[in-house]
């Protein structure tokens, strides 16, 4: 059994990613920040379907609490799985924050920068000796470094590292047959979008009149992607960007 691990699992993308995950077998460790009943509820939801699921905590943005999060992650895959490695990492802990340049102020930067690039940069490097060869990392990017979009540019910014940093792990992890994949979600309805779609309906108008598909996605889209990527069915794709966007701004 493969067994992946979600950061950012308890709603939005991640908790998808994991139930779907989990439909094609595969073992879920799903962390948290602020949200653990979400956690615990996904993992009860993987639990019903008949597959094993664990939550454990971690702030992407707090480098210094790494190496404790690795032995925890140890210690769960010892008494849950008997094992002392796993096989996927999916560096999805995130949020948005969208603001005109003029108006950024150096804590925001910082806090999208340490979540988006500088967290999944380091918490790789933390769980590398728990990966097993031939692993697959996934990095979560965005549409907005494809598609210049007003107010995200920090945001963007650090996923434009990502997307690059990405490329590199494909390339220095190569010996060890560990692949890494970017997923750029175009416009998606989530726990994170759903409030500002809502309060401006016509927001989410203009973005699925910017869509091909002529309607923005939602959380289970992107999801099955990554299940999917993740799946041996997919093991010769390396070193991409995949936009899930229904063809976002053509």
């Amino acid at each position: 059994m493969n067994i992946v691990v979600i950061t950012g699992g308890s709603r939005g993308i991640g908790a998808s990613a994991a139930l779907q995950c989990a439909k094609k077998g595969m073992g879920i460790i799903v962390t948290y920040n602020s949200h653990p009943a979400g956690a615990e509820s996904v993992v009860r939801k993987i639990e019903v379907q008949g597959g094993k699921a664990e939550a454990i905590a971690l702030d992407v943005t707090k480098i210094s609490s790494f190496p404790v999060f690795r032995e925890n992650l140890a210690a769960v895959l010892a008494s849950t799985w008997g094992r002392n490695s796993f096989d996927g990492l999916v560096n999805n802990a995130g949020y948005g924050n969208f603001n005109a340049i003029e108006g950024v102020t150096e804590t925001e930067f910082d806090g999208l920068l340490n979540v988006h690039l500088k967290g999944p940069f380091f918490l790789t490097q933390t769980l590398l000796p728990l990966m097993a060869d031939g692993s697959h990392i996934i990095n979560m990017t965005s549409a907005t470094t494809r598609v210049a979009t007003p107010g995200a540019a920090p945001y963007a910014a650090c996923k434009g590292g990502l997307e690059v940093l990405t490329r590199y792990m494909a390339k220095e992890f190569g010996p060890r047959r560990i692949r890494a994949n970017a997923i750029s979600p175009g416009a998606i309805r989530t726990d994170m979008t759903s409030e500002a779609f809502d309060q401006s309906p016509e927001f989410e108008s203009m973005l699925a009149g910017q869509t091909a598909l002529g309607k923005i996605g939602a959380a289970d889209d992107v999801g099955r992607v990554i299940a999917g990527l993740l799946s041996d069915d997919n093991a010769w794709i390396n070193a991409q960007t995949i936009e899930v966007g229904g063809g976002y701004n053509i």
